[in-house]
This record gives C-alpha cells, sequence and structure tokens, in this order.
C-alpha cells in the first residue's frame, strides 16, 4: 500500500464517469464535495497487500492517525489514487482494503470519508505549505506483518476442578511424560534433538522425503503405500462407528483467496501455509478439508431434522513448516488429514457430540497401546461459562490437562483440544484433535432451518479421531520402538503390515502347492507373497523377519503329505501347525473390525528387485 498524505486548507472533488466497470456506486453523479481542515490520503493499493489485510489495514491506521495527530487535521479522506504504484491489486481486493481502512479509522473514534472507487474525479486542492503538509508512506505486507503477540494464560486443570498455576503446581511420579509437556509448553523448554527409532522405522518400510519436490513432502514406497491405504480406509470405518449419518466427499487442494470466506478463514487459522498465483489470481493449498466440505455444505438445505451429521474427507493438506521443524513422519509440509465435521444444531449439542468423540478417540489410542496427555486450548469466555463442562471432561481423561486460556474472539473456536503423546526420544507428539468452531458456519453461509422454520447457523466440531494418516503412523511406529527399548521384537498389526503372509517353499517342486494357497487367501483379501528365490530357507527366513512379516507359511513335503500348514508367528515368537482352514479364520479375527487393502507388490519375491529400503536395520 502506498500512501501520499497532504494536509489541505480545503479540498475539493467531483465524481464525473465511472474509469471501471467495478467502480462504486455512487448517489449522485457530478456531485460535489468539499472539505476544510482536511488530511487527504491519496491511496494506492498494491498487489500482494490481501496476504493480510488485517496487519495492512491496522498498520496503515496507525500511520494515518499519527499523522492527524501531529497536523490537528479535522477529518481524514480515503482518496483511491490509482497513480502511486504500477502493482496494481485488482479491483475488488482495493474496494475491501479501502472499505477496511474507512472503517478501522472510524472505529477510532475519527471522522473520516472515503471518496468513491474507480471513477475519474477532479479535485481542488490546497495544500498548508507547513514541514509536515505532504508526506508519504510505504506500507509493505513484510513490514506490517508482524507476529501477533498473543495474551495467553495457563493453567493445569485437575480431575478435582482445581485450578493450578504450572509453576506452583505438584508432579506426581506418574505424570513424568505431562511435566514434559508443561515445560515445553509454558517453560519453553529446549527439548534434545536427534533422530530416534521410528525414523528409521519409517525408512525401513519406504516413507522418505522426496528429494524432486519441496523440502518437507514425503514418497511412499510400496509398503508405505499399502500402510497409508489402510489407514485412509480405517479412518472411513472409525467416522461411522460413531453412529452420526456421515456422507464421504472428494475435493480439490486449492482454493482462490478472493473468496471472502477463504480469505478470511485463512487469515484466523494462524498457521503459515502455502499460497501461488495463476492468471492474476492467489489461491492458498488447503490446510485441511474445511473449505471443501465447507463448499459443499453451503448448497445443501438442512433441517434440524437432519443434524447432527457429518463430513469426511481424507484430505492432501499443506501447511507451510519451517524446514529446521519438519519432522519425517509427523511434522511435514504436505499430509493426509482424515477430516471430519460433524454440523450440530448448537453449542449444547456440540458439546454433547464432543464427549463421543474424546471417547472415540482414546479408544483408537488404547487399541495400539497407548494413552493421551490433553491441551485445552479455551477461550476466556467459554472457560468461564462452561467451567463444569471443562471439568467434566477433565474426569474422563483421569488425569490433569494443560489449559490454555486465549482472549475472546480471537479465532473461529471456543475450545480446541490436543492429544498428546511422548515419543521414544522424551519429545511431545501431538497426535489427534478436535474443537468446537462457531464460526465458519456464518462465515461460509451454512445453515438450516429449525423447529419454527427459522435459518439458524450450526455450530462445527472439526475432528481427526486418528490425527493426520502420517501422525497415527508415526504413533504405532513409536509403540514399537518402546516395546523393542523392553526387548519385545517389533511387529505391525496385521491390518497394518505390507505383507501380511509369505509363503516360503523347501524346494521348487512344492511351488504350486504355495501358489494355490496364496490365491485363495488373495481372493479373501489378504496380502500374501511367495519367496520363490533360488536362495537357502534360512535366507528366506531372515528376510520374512527383516519385513516383520506377521505369519510365515513353510511349504515342503510334509506339510503336503499331511494336509496341514508349518506357520511362524512372529507376534508370539512360537511355530505352529494348523490346517489352512484354521488358518484363515486365524486371519479372519484378527482382521475383524479393520479394512482389507490390496497388496502393492508382485506375488513372487522372485520378480521384484532387492528393494534398497528393505534392508536389516541395526539392533533389529
Amino acid at each position: 500500500m502506498r500512501l501520499l498524505l497532504i494536509h489541505a486548507k480545503s479540498f475539493m472533488f467531483r465524481a464525473l464517469e465511472k474509469a471501471i466497470d467495478e467502480a462504486e456506486e455512487v448517489e449522485e453523479s457530478g456531485k460535489q464535495y468539499e472539505f476544510r481542515n482536511a488530511l487527504v490520503v491519496f491511496t494506492t493499493i498494491e498487489d500482494g497487500d490481501e496476504k493480510d489485510i488485517l496487519a495492512i489495514v491496522e498498520r496503515a491506521t496507525n500511520e494515518i492517525l499519527d499523522v492527524k495527530s501531529k497536523v490537528n487535521a479535522e477529518i481524514i479522506v480515503l482518496y483511491p489514487y490509482a497513480h502511486l504504484s504500477q502493482n496494481l491489486a485488482p479491483p475488488s481486493t482495493a474496494k475491501k482494503i479501502l472499505n477496511s481502512l474507512a472503517q478501522r479509522i472510524s472505529e477510532q473514534g475519527v471522522k473520516v470519508f472515503k471518496a468513491p472507487f474507480g471513477w475519474y474525479k477532479e479535485f481542488v486542492l490546497h495544500c498548508f505549505g507547513h514541514p509536515l503538509s505532504e508526506l508519504s508512506r510505504t506500507i509493505s505486507i513484510e513490514e506490517a506483518k508482524k507476529p501477533r503477540v498473543i495474551e495467553k494464560k495457563y493453567f493445569i486443570l485437575t480431575p478435582d476442578g482445581e485450578l493450578v498455576k504450572p509453576e506452583e503446581y505438584k508432579f506426581k511420579d506418574c505424570e513424568e511424560e505431562f511435566k514434559v509437556i508443561v515445560e515445553k509448553e509454558v517453560f519453553r523448554k529446549e527439548l534434545e534433538g536427534g533422530l530416534g527409532r521410528v525414523h528409521y522405522y519409517l525408512k525401513k518400510f519406504g516413507f522418505e522425503w522426496e528429494s524432486f519436490s519441496d523440502h518437507g513432502h514425503m514418497r511412499y514406497q510400496p509398503h508405505a503405500a499399502v500402510m497409508i491405504e489402510a489407514v485412509s480406509a480405517y479412518s472411513w470405518r472409525v467416522a461411522e462407528s460413531l453412529g452420526i449419518p456421515v456422507f464421504r466427499i472428494k475435493g480439490t487442494n486449492m482454493f482462490s483467496l478472493s473468496v471472502e470466506p477463504v480469505r478470511e478463514h485463512a487469515e484466523l487459522f494462524g498457521e503459515r501455509m502455502y499460497e501461488l498465483r495463476m492468471d492474476g489470481n492467489r489461491y492458498v493449498l488447503r490446510f485441511a478439508a474445511c473449505h471443501q466440505q465447507f463448499a459443499i455444505l453451503k448448497d445443501w438445505v438442512l433441517s434440524y431434522k437432519d443434524l447432527p451429521l457429518a463430513m469426511f474427507e481424507v484430505a492432501d493438506s499443506y501447511r507451510y513448516e519451517q524446514r529446521g521443524e519438519l519432522v519425517l513422519g509427523f511434522r511435514l509440509r504436505r499430509f493426509h488429514m482424515p477430516d471430519l465435521h460433524i454440523l450440530v444444531k448448537d453449542l449444547e449439542e456440540a458439546k454433547e457430540i464432543a464427549l463421543k468423540v474424546r471417547e472415540k478417540i482414546f479408544e483408537e489410542a488404547a487399541k495400539i497401546g497407548r494413552e493421551y496427555w490433553a491441551i485445552y486450548n479455551v477461550t476466556e469466555d467459554f472457560l468461564k461459562e462452561h467451567y463444569d463442562y471443562l471439568v467434566t471432561l477433565v474426569r474422563r481423561e483421569g488425569k490433569p490437562v494443560l489449559l490454555v486460556v486465549y482472549p475472546a474472539g480471537l479465532y473461529y473456536w471456543v475450545i480446541n483440544v490436543e492429544y498428546i503423546i511422548v515419543d521414544e526420544m522424551k519429545r511431545p507428539r501431538e497426535i489427534a484433535t478436535w474443537q468446537i468452531d462457531v464460526g465458519n458456519a456464518k462465515r461460509f453461509n451454512i445453515k438450516y432451518r429449525d423447529i419454527d422454520g427459522n435459518e439458524r447457523y450450526p455450530v462445527i466440531i472439526h475432528t481427526a479421531i486418528l490425527g493426520s494418516i502420517e501422525r497415527y503412523l508415526y504413533m504405532v511406529f513409536d509403540t514399537l520402538a518402546q516395546k523393542e527399548s523392553k526387548g519385545i521384537p517389533p511387529t505391525l498389526p496385521l491390518w497394518l503390515s505390507p505383507i501380511q503372509v509369505r509363503f516360503i517353499v523347501v524346494s521348487r517342486e512344492f511351488l504350486d502347492y504355495a501358489v494355490k494357497l496364496a490365491t485363495e487367501l488373495k481372493r479373501r483379501g489378504f496380502r500374501v507373497d511367495i519367496d520363490d528365490r533360488d536362495v537357502s530357507l534360512a535366507r528366506k527366513i531372515r528376510d520374512a523377519g527383516i519385513e516383520w512379516i506377521p505369519y510365515v507359511v513353510i511349504v515342503g513335503e510334509r506339510e503336503i503329505k499331511t494336509n496341514t500348514l508349518s506357520i511362524r508367528i512372529r507376534r508370539e515368537n512360537v511355530q505352529k501347525s494348523m490346517t489352512f482352514e484354521e488358518f484363515v479364520k486365524l486371519l479372519e479375527d484378527e482382521m475383524d473390525g479393520y479394512p482389507k487393502v490390496d497388496s502393492a507388490m508382485p506375488l513372487f519375491m522372485s520378480r521384484r528387485p532387492a528393494l534398497y529400503y528393505l534392508q536389516p536395520l541395526e539392533k533389529s
């Protein structure tokens, strides 16, 4: 934004005719406007000023009011003037920023007049001529967009309803992980760096950085691709299990910042985002599934009878994380978010549904042997008006939570809960989350009709019950790393294992029999392969161990004659004999409730190269 500030003894202008199609309407064309002792602010809005309208308007307001106070002008006249720069913003953006600037100045109790935008105008100016009567200012987005200093208050809320300052809280022996979280979040304690076992586990199964892309973007080798697909499919089942009607959609990952609700939501989100420019327009790569789901929901005709309802998408999401903060499988610039948005009638119903969401989040963590610690981010008004509800939540946690209190109206949510694990390296890692959103329904014009036929805006619960797909897998691998440190061999759950069953033939004469069994298991939806390579039996068994294959079936003469299978079970570290039917039942029982997704590898190991990422791990 560029400003030319003239302290005018008198200033007159007349709007003559429209200069552009997007010109503002003027009640009476040719009407003359006159001012005395005015600070006339010739204003040019530049391309890029819309990146943070709130910041640039605030900075411009401060500059203008500072000059006004020094020259003692009686009124400020904002005069759109396209001649201070060749890098002009689109008309729609310029009008929006000028209107915001006029409103902000008015809110400070200062008399302000904005000349119409997009007109050819004649004017007569009589400048006072004192040293401060002619000034210029450039308001750059870099200068204006300084990080907001948000006044946050920290407390620890106990299941007894006691609110304690963190520095006064006495941690119990069983709260060592909670202490780590509080020290990091409240006291900004630096955490040790380094790579843990999870990093090597991820690489072992083909989760890697893509060097041909922007840093922070991952690629997924065949084993990793299967795991991503399995968790994606499972996240849909988890969403359906809430007992709320859920609609699965798919959408784009790019949204225009010229759409006001998209821009406003992006500004309120408060995270670093990817932006790109095409055909003169600015777009943001979505940071979650919100934009697409809200864009669809605004077109639906909803009744109170339809609520609650939910919309779901596994959204490829983008956040421009700082390079030094990137962590393979955890903090990424592009990731997969199984986003579930639940529409409810009002805040009270949102509180009830959120209890169910919370239970489901803990249930899913328990399935892989983890418990969460929680951070409750709440607004001051929500804390004051719903304190008993917060205590109810904490009692269900059965442990204290870190409570972070924000000023009211700062964001679109009133409560935002983060569920944290402390990983093998003693670092807090946020996995799952939910929040109650009271602002975006109105912003995106999502409505429903209540029992009296009146239009109302629903309250929206945002949740990722599993967390992002990658973070969920990070938690799975971290659980295995912590078990391995106690001497327990790492073993993936069957539903997540890239290869669930491997047939090892003692010699090639038994290959046809192995193919017959493997084909039947594959037909039933299991991921199977056959080690038909011309290597020793010991080598085949060792390689199956390297890939953490849950079930290894040895096929030789004895197995064919007895019509039984000799099966090595990794989880139990035993070898058992059973019939094919018994084995199928064992597999089906273990897969109950979990999705079956196809293998990403050829059936025969002899037809796949020696994949570099499937190599022995140190200590593995």
